[in-house]
């Protein structure tokens, strides 16, 4: 006998089923917290229209305000983006997810060399993907540096902007160095012959009391602002990431504004690293952030954002996608002569971490 109770409850049911299923496949979501001014203006949209997944972006400019969060727990996030030395450490405690390579059909098109080193802070490259990688050197207004210092300013050294006495003339032009302890502690202790990445505490005296003595003539301590402030000829040089201060130079020449910036990696070396991205433990949409990670192993569309952004990618076959101005320029991509004197990061023992960061306030608030 029919029952119209019964065919209304399995009725009520199906149309449940069916708006449960069609809410899930409209929301699919993905949260992604990276660097600013690190993709192309296209990537996002198209990679929603490609899949149908909405992406929620954010940004942080320093590798310790991302170190903050993923240490906080829960931040939400499916796809952070941190150096290759922050992620080893991180890993170490348990914050990411190892990567299913299965999930990956495209992970062939990285370079295996690459992978190779980024296998030094990502042993068997068990949680992260390479996504740029880059050096820390020095970005400078051409003509206003040798106004001030001649046509002999040592703009290939990092003399030019960690030697007090140059620093004291630029001051008047303006000087940005990066809010990062990290960096500016190991590029300091090299300029001054000592190892970049010591766990001696006395050597981290002798960087500090030299930074101290640059503090006075350093504008501002920045990771992001320097960008367009070069630019824009608001200030005369920096201390910066490779791909940022080139993003500075194209916009100088996009700007016709008649300032002349130039990127150098200084002879005596300089940091290389990766920014990588990696799926925290606690992230929810993990299948989004496969399709977002295998999305930006093509070719094609890991190259729009090298052209871009100004850094160079780890995925082997792009090469035929960049401009000229990418794949041929010594600073995003350098010489092998270049290559040998860059050096890595090395994860650094909790009383090294702290003592930086003691030392970093001290330089900051000249105290």
């Amino acid at each position: 006998m029919f029952n119209i109770f019964n065919w209304l409850k399995a009725a009520i049911a199906l149309i449940l089923f069916v708006i449960s299923f069609m809410g899930s496949a409209k929301d699919r979501q993905l949260y992604i917290y990276n660097w600013s001014s690190y993709i192309a203006p296209d990537t996002l949209t198209n990679f929603e229209k490609e899949t149908g997944i909405k992406v929620v972006y954010d940004v942080f400019d320093s590798n310790e305000v991302l170190e903050g969060k993923l240490m906080a727990g829960n931040t939400g996030f499916d796809l952070v983006v941190p150096s290759d030395s922050f992620l080893d450490r991180q890993a170490r405690v348990g914050i990411f997810a190892p990567l299913d390579k299965s999930k990956l059909p495209n992970y062939h098109n990285l370079d295996e060399n690459l992978l190779a080193m980024l296998a030094k802070h990502d042993p068997d490259n068990r949680y992260a993907i390479p996504y740029m990688w880059l050096t820390t050197g020095i970005g400078y207004n051409v003509d206003k540096v040798k106004k001030i210092l001649g046509e002999d300013a040592p703009v290939d050294s990092w003399d030019l902007v960690l030697n007090p006495d140059n620093l004291k003339k630029l001051s008047r032009c303006g000087v940005a160095f990066l809010d990062a302890p990290t960096e500016i502690f190991p590029t300091v202790l090299n300029y001054l012959g000592l190892d970049p990445n010591s766990q001696n505490p006395e050597d981290y005296k002798v960087a500090t009391e030299h930074l101290s003595k640059l503090r006075p003539f350093v504008t501002y301590f920045h990771s992001s602002k320097f960008i367009n402030d070069l630019a824009n000829g608001d200030i005369c040089v920096a201390i910066g990431w490779s791909g940022d201060i080139m993003q500075s130079i194209q916009a100088a020449k996009d700007a016709n504004n008649g300032v002349n910036v130039k990127y150098y990696i200084p002879k005596e070396g300089a940091i290389a690293y990766f920014d990588v991205f990696a799926i925290p433990k606690d992230a929810e949409n993990i299948d989004e952030a496969y399709a977002f990670l295998n999305y930006l192993m093509e070719p094609q569309v890991i190259a729009s954002i090298s052209n871009y952004v100004f850094y160079a990618n780890a995925v082997k076959n792009s090469q035929p996608y960049l401009d000229e101005r990418i794949k041929n320029d010594p600073a995003i991509y350098p010489s092998a002569e270049t290559m040998n004197k860059l050096f890595s990061l090395q994860v650094m023992p909790p009383k090294i971490d702290k003592l930086m960061t003691r030392s970093w306030t001290k330089v900051l608030t000249d105290r």
